[in-house]
């Protein structure tokens, strides 16, 4: 039996491997899986000093040397389809499916900074609310309002599952760094692999009229479409969808190689 094709799966800021539990089932018959929690997030390898995503995929990239993988597959949701698409850059990647993509912005404007404050926001609170998380969790209620800037329907989720996320989030080294960084995605006029922009259409953090909108504009190559119905982090709202997005990438991908 021919080996499966290895497949990448990068979460976003502050989150962990556990962002892809539901999605992961269902590419395993197909993909060999590689699924790692970011250095300085919460289980990842640790880091020194402020965090930055160059650093963050230079781990990733090592990880990939590690494993005698020279190239693959990728899919990766906000920092993690950022992270994905500069793997690419450098030539690691054989596709990319990149899941409402951050650092698509201008520092200092409007977008970028709305962005920022609302995740600095979020985490102030999550701090607040930790304590009472572990009860609050049980409600489906609270699990849609905790989680309403990152999924339309977070009270879907367990109450296991939502209290994963919000630790991530509390215990997170490299929030601030990552945060405040002022990297950003810088143009690709032509692509390295194919590469996919899906963009969750109740994006609440990158909304794609805004931010979809540089996206096309800095990676016109790319093919865009927009999720309906999912928030900024579509495997909580839709794991299927997210599933059969990715396949679909990966598929066409190979279809345009051969």
């Amino acid at each position: 039996m021919p080996a499966k094709p290895p497949l990448l799966l990068l979460h976003g800021v502050t989150m962990s491997a556990a962002t892809w539990d539901e999605v992961a089932p269902l590419l395993a018959d197909e993909f060999d899986l590689i699924v790692p929690t970011a250095a300085g997030h919460r289980g990842g390898p640790t880091l020194a000093g402020a965090a930055t995503i160059k650093q963050l995929v230079d781990v990733t990239e090592k990880l990939l040397d590690d494993r005698g993988l020279s190239r693959v597959h990728m899919a990766g949701n906000s920092m993690g389809g950022w992270m994905a698409i500069e793997l690419a850059r450098r030539g690691r990647a054989r596709s990319v499916c990149a899941l409402s993509p951050a650092g698509f912005w201008d520092r200092g404007t409007d977008d970028e900074l709305g962005a920022t404050n609302t995740l600095i926001h979020a985490k102030r609170l999550a701090e607040l609310a930790k304590p009472v998380a572990p009860v609050a969790t049980w409600l489906p209620a609270a699990r849609k309002l905790m989680l309403r800037d990152i999924a339309e329907h977070g009270d879907r989720l367990s109450h296991a599952q939502a209290l994963t996320i919000i630790n991530d989030l509390v215990d997170c080294p490299a929030a601030a760094g990552l945060f405040t960084t002022p990297e950003n995605v810088e143009p690709m006029k032509t692509l390295p692999c194919p590469i996919t922009l899906a963009w969750s259409e109740k994006d609440r953090l990158f909304p794609p009229a805004v931010n979809g909108a540089i996206a096309q504009q800095r990676i016109p190559g790319a093919q865009y479409f927009v999720i309906p119905g999912v928030g900024h982090v579509p495997m909580i709202d839709d794991p299927n969808r997210c599933a059969e997005i990715i396949r679909a990438a990966i598929k066409a991908a190979e279809s345009d190689s051969n």
